[in-house]
């Protein structure tokens, strides 16, 4: 735990200095009591650079991805069941498709379309995109309902689309920073791995009234018309104030351990740090899950799966093969 300064103990909590030693593949959720701030800090290494070496994507595809993982492990990294968080685009953009799938606690899988032929240099994350949607879905197992959040992409990235889903869905002032790099390197062992971080910030005060937000425009006021407005808060505007500061290079830097750079932020208000939560790179799927999934098909269409005496299925996420028999696959 850190405070003002790392020497000194503030109303009884503990306090030390920040660890200097950098830890990948964890989300540090941390607090900032201060100014009524919550929020969690992402990085991730060779999780990454396992999930997108899996494919081999173009660099900004893999990019793109990339971005979507962060973001995924920022938001269902609080989940507080053993549930599955899933984030899913469909647009009409280069990438066409992407798919994130957090298993709580810890297990993380991804995948990616896109059409080699759009794809051109230069291209953000928006033009990526394109225009079409976002999903967010909780599912929370077996006999319970989903929940699934919906926001429209026009064209901007995804830290856009999170600042417009907590704006409509969850009316929670937040602040989402993403990035993305190819890290290289020399000497033995691997040149070229991917490296993300990520942070979001939310404003959670005690007293509602403090949270509150203006009215959503509703599009069609006519011409001239008063719009409802609230300041903000001025906490809030400090928090977002500081995370507008972080640098992609300070998300990213494998020298640069997350306590550092939180305390960086947030020393001068002081900042309190909880453990890590570890995230590993492991897909769900299985010989058991794939037989399964065959023998919910239809008849016709399992018997047009045979092909060379043999039914062949890759898993999209981490393109492990199964091969099974007409028999084991229930083709009559």
């Amino acid at each position: 735990m850190t405070s003002e300064s790392p020497d000194i103990k503030t109303r009884g909590t503990p306090t030390r200095a920040p660890s200097a030693v950098p830890v990948d593949d964890a989300v540090l959720p941390f607090e900032v009591d201060a100014l009524d701030l919550r929020g969690r800090l992402t990085r991730l290494g060779p999780a990454l650079d396992d999930l997108l070496a899996k494919h081999d994507y173009p660099a900004p595809v893999g990019k793109l991805l990339g971005e979507a993982v962060v973001l995924t492990t920022l938001l269902g990294s609080s989940l507080k069941f053993d549930g599955r968080f899933i984030l899913q685009t469909q647009t009409d953009g280069p990438v066409s498709f992407l798919i994130v799938d957090f298993q709580a606690p810890d297990r993380l899988r991804a995948y990616a379309r896109f059409d080699a032929k759009r794809l051109k240099d230069g291209q953000d994350s928006g033009a990526l995109l394109g225009k079409g949607h976002l999903a967010m879905t909780i599912d929370q197992g077996a006999d319970m309902s989903r929940y699934q959040g919906l926001v429209a992409l026009e064209g901007g990235n995804l830290e856009d689309a999170a600042h417009e889903y907590f704006l409509r869905s969850e009316q929670i002032p937040t602040r989402v920073r993403i990035a993305v790099g190819e890290e290289w390197r020399g000497g033995a062992g691997p040149k070229h791995r991917w490296r993300a971080g990520g942070m979001l910030l939310q404003f959670l005060p005690q007293a509602a009234e403090r949270a509150r937000r203006a009215d959503l425009h509703p599009g069609d006021a006519p011409e001239g018309s008063l719009t409802h407005t609230v300041a903000e808060d001025d906490a809030w505007v400090e928090g977002q104030s500081l995370i507008s500061t972080v640098e992609d290079i300070e998300l990213i830097d494998p020298d640069l351990s997350g306590e550092r750079l939180l305390y960086r932020l947030f020393h001068e208000r002081g900042v309190r740090v909880f453990r890590p939560l570890a995230l590993h790179a492991q897909c769900s799927c299985s010989r058991e899950a794939v037989s399964a999934m065959l023998k919910s098909f239809a008849p016709k269409d399992r018997a047009e799966m045979v092909k060379d005496g043999k039914v062949v299925v890759t898993c999209e996420f981490c393109s492990s093969v199964y091969q099974f028999t007409p028999h084991e696959a229930g083709v009559e």
